[in-house]
């Protein structure tokens, strides 16, 4: 789990700053079955107490226990029913022939100009620091640039 107030608050409990990890609702504390599962089994094995305030669940008690094992696998249930939908949507929008993601942005003339920098053997790096340095904006209006965005500029084609 790479979540930092989640690991934070976990190690609250373990330098035994705190006895109880305390969520507003259960499903932002986890949407992965594996995730949860973990931390409960700590909460078990270390004998604290995961309580969630949006339905009353203290895992302190086999009932809530249960009953939070249940939300869970609702919780992920819903988060891959969701993006499962989203897949197919998106699948049937590209079929249409939409075109997804943000809308290009950058001035072509700047487009042209990396494609130039690159075509001269420059690399993704000497390009960034040069766009980077020159306070060049990006297409989101930044002026920070990343071999990322380099790169995708280099694969687009023109339009």
């Amino acid at each position: 789990m790479k979540r930092p107030g989640v690991q934070e608050a976990l190690r609250a409990i373990e330098s035994g700053e705190a006895t109880a990890l305390v969520v507003a609702k259960l499903d932002r504390l986890s949407r992965s079955m594996i995730d949860f599962t973990r931390i409960m089994a700590e909460a078990q094995k270390q004998g604290w107490a995961l309580v969630a305030l949006d339905c009353a669940v203290d895992t302190t008690t086999p009932a809530g226990e249960a009953m939070a094992h249940m939300l869970a696998t609702f919780a992920q249930f819903e988060r891959r029913l969701i993006s499962h939908r989203t897949r197919e949507a998106l699948a049937i929008k590209k079929a249409e022939g939409v075109q997804l993601g943000r809308p290009r942005s950058m001035p072509e003339e700047l487009r042209e100009r990396i494609r130039r920098m690159h075509a001269a053997g420059e690399s993704l790096a000497a390009i960034v620091r040069t766009l980077t340095t020159e306070r060049v904006a990006t297409a989101q209006g930044g002026v920070r640039w990343y071999p990322s965005t380099v790169r995708a500029v280099l694969q687009s084609e023109t339009r």
